[in-house]
């Protein structure tokens, strides 16, 4: 059994595959990045300094009555919350993540395709008395001298 183990794990597409989810995850970080520290902070002073982590709705009060300045404000209070702005970070995470595969597929599509070979001329017909090959270039058949 340790030997069939060995020969799943060792297989090419095994091997691929892990090296496809930790390079993922990799990716991942780098576009929450992207989405957290480069694309909402524009978007949020565009829509009058919104913080979009911050966005929330309390559903009950913690230890400490609303209003709450902040999320981490009301998780340490131990309220609950709707976290709405973190859902549209999410959101935003994905679309950026989904498109991006979509290209590196899309290009990678484009390399596999293989030009369709150019048609080359026929260099032979068919004699249209006797249906021997004959070159296209022939006047007279080799098989049955006729005219062609």
């Amino acid at each position: 059994m340790l030997k069939e183990f060995k020969e799943f794990a060792m297989r090419g597409n095994v091997v691929d595959m892990a090296v496809g989810i930790i390079i993922g995850a990799a990716f991942g970080t780098i576009v929450t990045s992207v989405v957290n520290d480069m694309i909402m902070p524009p978007i949020g002073l565009l829509l009058g300094n919104v913080d979009f982590t911050n966005l929330f709705i309390v559903l009950k009060e913690g230890t400490t009555p609303a209003p709450y300045a902040s999320l981490k404000i009301a998780k340490d209070a131990g309220a609950v919350s709707l976290n709405y702005g973190q859902f549209i970070n999410t959101l935003i995470n994905f679309i950026i993540v989904a498109f991006s595969i979509f290209l590196m597929i899309r290009w990678m599509n484009r390399l596999q395709r293989q030009p369709s070979p150019i048609a080359a001329e026929p260099t032979t017909r068919v004699c249209p008395h006797c249906l021997s090959t004959i070159p296209i270039k022939a006047t007279r058949c080799a098989f049955c001298t006729s005219g062609v």
